[in-house]
């Protein structure tokens, strides 16, 4: 079974205002078309260690491997253009620029990368929104659709490059049960039909509980992961 993400010997430290060791030794890995979640208390680390996994923090010790492939110490530029094309990321927050049009904001992340015609982006952002239920919003205004609708145009966006890896912080944490569930359900199906890989923090333990694995952390540390 290939391996997605990888992470070896991850340790972070926060230098200001005092030098503080937020990540201690972290290592495990996601294989293809794995679910897991991350859990812990606030302060555990959960999102630091995200942004490092997501290439976004690169102020870090250890290994981190994409797709097989090391991409600790690469520039930025290199590492930007590989965020974009391998790594979807959902936020609690929906961060959609709300001037402008649903499909706008699905078709921004592939102008991007800039490796296919408008004309291309325009039919795949379709394609996304209709797989999310949602293909009836393309020409709304971001600002005129509702909070559950508005996550649904965020994943929408992360997928938009097909990404390896979709990875979430509090992907739910905003939403009330039905769209959490609603949330849930299209993550499982995406896992399911399309063998994506999801990697997810959540305080939410009902979600978290119906991933493949829960990878529990606490001070800085991973204190249970199933697979190892």
């Amino acid at each position: 079974m290939s391996l997605v993400l990888e992470a070896r010997d991850i340790n972070k430290h926060f230098r200001k205002p005092v030098l503080f060791h937020v990540l201690k030794d972290i290592g495990f890995d996601v294989k293809k078309g794995e679910f897991a979640s991350i859990m812990g208390k606030s302060g555990c680390g959960k999102s630091t260690l995200l942004y490092i996994l997501s290439t976004m923090d690169t102020d870090y010790e250890g290994q981190l491997y994409l797709n097989e492939t090391l991409v600790t110490g690469k520039p930025h530029n290199e590492l930007s253009r590989l965020r974009n094309k391998q790594i979807g990321f959902v936020f609690q927050f929906h961060y959609l620029l709300s001037e402008f049009s649903v499909l706008e904001n699905v078709m921004l992340p592939a102008k991007k990368l800039a490796e296919k015609t408008n004309a291309e982006i325009t039919h795949n952002a379709m394609e996304k929104l209709k797989m999310l239920n949602i293909g009836h919003l393309a020409k709304k205004r971001a600002s005129r659709i509702s909070g559950g609708e508005k996550q649904r145009v965020a994943i929408a966006r992360a997928l938009i490059n097909d990404p390896l890896i979709l990875m979430g912080d509090e992907p739910t944490g905003n939403l009330d049960s039905y769209n959490a569930e609603n949330v849930f359900q299209i993550f499982k199906q995406l896992k399911e039909e399309q063998g994506l890989s999801l990697l997810v923090v959540t305080h939410d333990v009902d979600f978290a509980q119906r991933t493949d694995r829960i990878i529990l952390m606490e001070d800085g540390k991973i204190i249970n992961d199933p697979n190892n």
